[in-house]
């Protein structure tokens, strides 16, 4: 594996652990200047990311005068942020319209809070197309990379993941504390009842409490049978299946 192959995977992996950061806009009310806003995210079907923005929000009037943007991620729970890694994603945010309904159902997973928003504000979702990425994997592990090299498509469609998602939480709430047991550490940080919000090639996102934690499988899978096995490996790694 080449240096630059080693830290595009390396910079996916901590994509795929982040689920919010600092989004930057071009100010309207300051012309000129960067505006930062913390916004919470997940990948969409393409591996782009997907953000909700209120219509009063200020960085949606921001980004419907100029779209170009860059989201900067990073591991929250490091002990120092400066040697360990992030990364700044510079994209162009685009409305999602036409596969809205996706989209809307994936961050509605991973961010359940989000569907009463509707009840006070309109809200719309956009997603961030990637131009390019400045990856910082500690001191001195500096790159850019290119989209190809970071989004990866999910090779599960709408109705697969859901069927798979429904079954995990409906029959296998158990295995699934097994799964953050190791990630977690304290047991009485576990939620009674950790849900999974996703699954994608190389691991899955499950919900325990207000946070979102990554899973990662052995190796990557293309089918709901890989992904059956990949997740029996994982509970007998880390404890009973349920």
């Amino acid at each position: 594996m080449t240096q630059a192959e080693s830290a595009a995977r390396e910079a996916r992996r901590l994509l795929l652990r982040c689920y919010d950061g600092v989004l930057a806009t071009v100010s309207v009310a300051v012309p000129g200047y960067p505006f930062g806003s913390v916004v919470p995210f997940c990948l969409d079907r393409t591996g782009q990311p997907v953000i909700l923005i209120a219509d009063i929000a200020q960085h949606r009037k921001n980004v419907v005068a100029d779209p170009r943007v860059s989201l900067t991620v990073f591991d929250r729970g490091a002990d120092d942020l400066q040697s360990n890694g992030r990364l700044t994603l510079l994209a162009d945010a685009t409305r999602i319209d036409a596969d809205a309904a996706d989209a809307a159902a994936r961050y509605y997973r991973y961010f359940p809070e989000a569907a009463g928003y509707h009840l006070t504000h309109s809200f719309e979702f956009w997603r961030l197309a990637l131009k390019r990425i400045r990856f910082i994997g500690g001191f001195g592990a500096i790159h850019w990379l290119e989209p190809a090299a970071l989004c990866s498509p999910n090779p599960f469609t709408e109705a697969d993941e859901s069927s798979m998602v429904e079954h995990m939480n409906a029959d296998h709430v158990v295995a699934m504390r097994h799964y953050l047991r190791p990630l977690i550490g304290d047991t009485a940080a576990l939620a009674s009842q950790p849900t999974l919000a996703g699954v994608d090639a190389e691991g899955i996102h499950v919900r325990n409490g207000q946070r979102i934690h990554r899973v990662e499988f052995e190796g990557p899978v293309q089918s709901a049978l890989e992904v059956r096995s990949a997740l029996v490996a994982l509970a007998r790694a880390n404890g009973p299946s349920a």
